[in-house]
């Protein structure tokens, strides 16, 4: 146990200080920012999905909502974007609250559905009828509160936040809990694990994490749409980059988020078919040789993977 704490410690660290001084060494200070997004959001999948089983497709939902709590609040009632970003999660954890019904589903029902709910959500924001409060689909302008330096760094503290509750789960009775739950759900029950209560709370925590990095985003972008924050490869590229990594682990999203996001912006951007065949061809590898992700070749030999 102590070995894992001191290990997940480690990796914790290493992210922080990695974020914090890259700005002084990489200009495109925007690339490290997506990169965190991606990073915070494939943790909050990591949790939903590694440890519970539930493959969240319709993930960014919560994330589209907490851009919209964090830009009515700041919009109507002028609040200062750091407690805006607080709105922004509360707003997630009403949604999530009202959507937890779809817990009852599972398996390609529960992917489904909640990408269904996300739909949902994206319809109500972008209603015209609504343009008074979230602006309908005419976009929002936060330009009045625009502070890149200190969004950054907000999103750096969501990040570690995020990856610290994970560190916890995989050392905590509430960690083995997800998991047994996970894995037969019944004999769970049968061994006192309240299986409703845990995996309701997992998912208003990953929903939390999701409308705060949303509400961080619309912080730093100023300026965006209903599809821009609801837009659905928001929630295919965290999921991917987690199951390229492997879920239930600190490191998993975190090696996954920077090796495919980074092949992205190498490739993707300037060379898009390539990117696309590149991403195609891991996949397949990731998927017939590597399901439970690259860090599973650590686990072969041994290795107790962080």
């Amino acid at each position: 146990m102590r070995k894992r704490i001191v290990s997940n410690g480690i990796v914790i660290v290493l992210l922080a200080l990695a974020f914090a001084i890259a700005p002084a060494f990489y200009s495109n200070e925007s690339v490290l920012f997506q990169m965190m997004v991606f990073l915070a959001l494939a943790q909050g999948v990591n949790i939903l999905y590694g440890f519970t089983g539930y493959l969240p497709f319709g993930y960014v939902g919560f994330f589209g909502i907490g851009a919209y709590g964090a830009s009515v609040s700041i919009s109507l009632w002028h609040t200062p974007a750091w407690l805006a970003m607080i709105a922004g999660g509360i707003a997630a954890l009403v949604a999530g609250g009202m959507l937890s019904p779809l817990l009852r589903l599972s398996g390609a029902y529960f992917a489904i559905g909640s990408l269904a709910a996300s739909q949902v959500l994206y319809y109500v924001v972008s209603n015209s009828n609504l343009q008074n409060i979230t602006n309908g689909p005419y976009g929002v302008n936060l330009a009045a509160v625009f502070n890149d330096r200190a969004s950054y760094f907000a999103m750096l503290l969501v990040l570690i936040i995020t990856t610290m509750f994970v560190a916890y789960l995989r050392m905590s009775r509430l960690g083995m809990s997800l998991v047994a739950v996970r894995e037969d759900p019944i004999s769970a029950g049968m061994a006192g694990i309240h299986v409703v209560r845990t995996r309701t709370f997992v998912w208003l925590t990953t929903a939390v994490i999701a409308g705060l990095v949303g509400a961080v985003y619309a912080w730093h972008i100023s300026v965006f749409y209903p599809d821009t924050v609801f837009d659905l490869s928001i929630s295919i590229f965290a999921i991917v980059f987690t199951l390229f990594g492997g879920g239930a682990t600190v490191l998993g999203p975190i090696i996954g988020t920077v090796i495919l996001y980074g092949v992205y912006n190498v490739i993707g951007v300037s060379d898009p078919q390539y990117f696309q065949l590149i991403y195609g061809v891991l996949i397949m590898v990731l998927v017939l040789f590597l399901p439970n992700g690259v860090l599973s070749l650590l686990r072969r030999r041994g290795i107790d993977v962080p």
